[in-house]
């Protein structure tokens, strides 16, 4: 096995210890040299294991992604004057074998990994990027704590017999808070309850009166009012937070606008894209990569040619969150790509599937837009029936006569074919789709060549007119393609004629 490094260090991290191992390969030696020390994990401690790394002249440390326990370390030897090149590796990579496993082995193991170059690192992204992490990853769990004030005041009225919940979608809404906050306030008839009600929400004022008549005590207006106080704290902790990553996002303003082009992205998706995927691509080589490293793409388990569970895998949780929330808002939009794809494989293979297929997309457009710096383009609703119309129509055609209809398929022309007598630029195909060479400044390479009067009208009296071409004939619907032609000073032929 090649030799990679010959000065190498393994970490084996813990709460309270770290284990270190240096392995040493000294020329002419064919067994490693091996170092091993313990330390501790306050501050003056890990400041000694760096100058230990130091003393042995190590440049090459990897170490396992244990909990948070390896911030400290990592956040030590990190700067760059140190010179230290770090490697974060999953512990299921370097497992050991059960009955031989201890600290000073596991260490030993990621050591010698490390110095055959067997280990994968894990990606972590600059000190600026990871404060972003932080704080959109804070957001997430205080609209969770949001979402379970919301849950428990819900649950509460329903045992109070108060069935706001059945005529509001959103209790603490505009409308469902000031009823909530006056009934917490001592107000038990109906009808006063009913009349705060605003917007569309007045439309249902008769469902609103037999909805608020309830049983409610000073016990249970006493534990309303803590919970509409903690809603209100947390909704002015998330206003906060929002605000600070206002701020920190100015530098990246460009990017937001760009990413919010992809339909569903929003603000929020967009920070969470960049403070998860960073700003810099070079991490992941493709735009697959990335989809895998987020647990966006089909597991790949296969054994004796038998392909087994296509799960996901696991991946980062807070980004495959969002993506598949806005892949769900997207199938709501009207003439969208995307809301296409999204039915187009939930008739397939359901709901689930393609709200997943539709977030992998949009993580690899979002890839792109931002190590390209380039904006999304629109491609329409009607992407796939463009790309194969003869398609589209026996689909549903086919459809149309399951249910019992007779359907006779005549294209439309929307202008005349053009001829080399009209237009003296090769701009016409000879066959398949129209030339796109106009639309992309390039010249044309697939018109026909251009040709004298004399020669065009003497190869048009050589030839019969075709009536019928093989592709229409197949499937059975009017040719589009094959057309008499006009003679000059004649009327055109309206049907086959003798060239003798």
């Amino acid at each position: 096995m090649k030799l990679l490094y010959r000065r190498c260090a393994g970490l084996d991290v813990h709460k309270k210890s770290v284990s270190v191992c240096v392995r040493i390969r000294v020329r002419g030696q064919k067994e490693a040299e091996i170092e091993e020390a313990v330390f501790g994990t306050f501050t003056q401690d890990l400041e000694r294991l760096r100058d230990w790394l130091r003393q042995h002249k190590v440049k090459q440390v990897a170490m396992e992604s244990t909990g948070v326990y390896w911030i400290p370390i990592w956040n030590i030897l990190e700067p760059v004057r140190w010179g230290f090149q770090l490697l974060l590796v999953n512990p299921q990579t370097v497992r050991a074998l059960r009955g031989c496993k201890t600290d000073r082995i596991d260490a030993r193991r990621i050591a010698e990994f490390l110095q055959y170059g067997l280990l994968r690192g894990s990606f972590v992204p600059p000190a600026p990027i990871r404060q972003l992490r932080d704080l959109t990853r804070m957001r997430v769990h205080l609209q969770g704590d949001r979402n379970r004030v919301i849950n428990r005041m819900g649950r509460l009225l329903e045992t109070v017999n108060i069935k706001l919940g059945s005529v509001a979608s959103n209790i603490v809404g505009k409308s469902g808070r000031a009823m909530l906050q006056a009934l917490a306030a001592g107000e038990n008839r109906p009808q006063d309850l009913a009349d705060l009600a605003r917007g569309h929400l007045r439309a249902k004022k008769p469902d609103l009166v037999l909805a608020l008549e309830g049983r409610m005590s000073e016990h249970t207006r006493w534990l309303l009012g803590r919970l509409l106080q903690e809603l209100q704290w947390l909704d002015g902790r998330v206003t906060e937070l929002d605000a600070r990553l206002t701020e920190q996002m100015l530098p990246h303003a460009d990017l937001v606008k760009r990413l919010c082009t992809i339909p569903g992205v929003d603000r929020l998706t967009a920070w969470v894209l960049i403070a998860e995927l960073g700003l810099d691509m070079q991490q992941f080589p493709t735009a697959g990569q990335a989809a895998s490293w987020a647990g966006l793409c089909p597991g790949n388990a296969e054994s004796a040619g038998k392909r087994f569970s296509g799960r996901t895998r696991k991946g980062d949780r807070y980004l495959r969150r969002i993506l598949v929330q806005n892949a769900w808002a997207v199938a709501h939009q009207k003439d969208c790509f995307l809301t296409a794809l999204f039915y187009r494989i939930a008739y397939r293979r359901g709901l689930k599937k393609a709200a997943m297929a539709v977030a992998h997309r949009i993580l690899i457009i979002a890839y792109h837009v931002i190590r390209d710096g380039s904006e999304y383009r629109e491609s329409g609703g009607d992407y796939f029936d463009r790309l194969h119309p003869e398609r589209t129509a026996q689909r549903l055609a086919n459809r149309l006569t399951r249910i019992g209809f007779d359907v006779v398929l005549t294209p439309r022309h929307t202008q005349p074919p053009t001829t080399a007598l009209d237009n003296p630029q090769p701009v016409q195909k000879r066959r398949g789709r129209p030339c796109q060479c106009a639309a992309r400044g390039i010249p044309c390479q697939h018109g026909i060549p251009p040709k004298s009067r004399e020669t065009q009208t003497r190869s048009e009296a050589e030839q019969p007119p075709q009536t019928q071409c093989r592709n229409c004939a197949k499937w059975g619907i009017a040719c589009i393609h094959a057309r008499p032609r006009k003679r000059h000073g004649h009327l055109p032929a309206t049907g086959p004629q003798s060239t003798a």
